[in-house]
């Protein structure tokens, strides 16, 4: 696998993302690729290059979480966006995830099992706490249509499934020898027609087809 795995961690507590730095630098499987306290300083940071992982706040002063999400997903950024929150309302872990959010963790979460997490939703899979997972019920109906993935071309059914093992775009590139470019256009086409908002979301319904 591609690793180390860059993380963009954006939290509007000082403290606590400071904290968050501390613990992803911690493990070799990742690396800082830089922090924000803002939505606004989050998409700025991601302006020429993309994060593996963007770790985001929900409750940011100005920009929620929600609209940095929604901007983001919106510019075609297609890093995996784990949510990382105080917040355990059903209506806040349903509105994040049919965004377009990867996973949805809380932040009373242990240390290792945060990383834990995280290295899973690198591999493709969509990564909830327990204490929220039953609320994702009501996305399963949006996961049993299969007909996209007969639309799909050749190279885009070879690229979903680099996709589905959880590769990144530049490790994509290399495996398939294209630029990373045409890789992101090929992303942004697949979600398009999976009518997916993101690439765990699409992986997902590609595994269980």
């Amino acid at each position: 696998m591609g690793k180390p795995y860059s993380v963009l961690v954006v939290d509007d507590h000082p403290l606590l993302r400071r904290g968050i730095c501390q613990l992803i630098t911690s493990d070799s499987d990742f690396k800082l690729f830089g922090e924000a306290g803002t939505g606004l300083d989050a998409l700025t940071a991601i302006g020429e290059d993309e994060p593996d992982i963007i770790l985001l706040d929900l409750n940011m002063k100005g920009m929620s979480g929600l609209d940095t999400l929604n901007a983001m997903r919106q510019e075609g950024v297609t890093a995996r966006i784990v949510i990382l929150t105080v917040s355990d309302a059903k209506q806040d872990v349903v509105r994040l995830l049919r965004a377009g959010a990867d996973g949805y963790l809380l932040k009373d979460t242990e240390p290792d099992l945060l990383l834990e997490q995280l290295k899973k939703a690198m591999l493709g899979h969509r990564v909830i706490s327990d204490e929220v997972e039953d609320y994702i019920y009501e996305l399963k109906n949006a996961d049993n249509d299969e007909t996209w993935i007969a639309s799909l071309t050749p190279r885009e059914l070879q690229i979903l499934k680099e996709l589905a093992e959880g590769k990144s775009n530049r490790v994509v590139a290399e495996d398939l020898h294209i630029s990373e470019g045409t890789v992101k256009v090929h992303v942004k086409n697949l979600l398009r027609k999976a009518n997916a908002k993101s690439r765990t979301e699409m992986a997902v319904r590609y595994l269980n087809h």
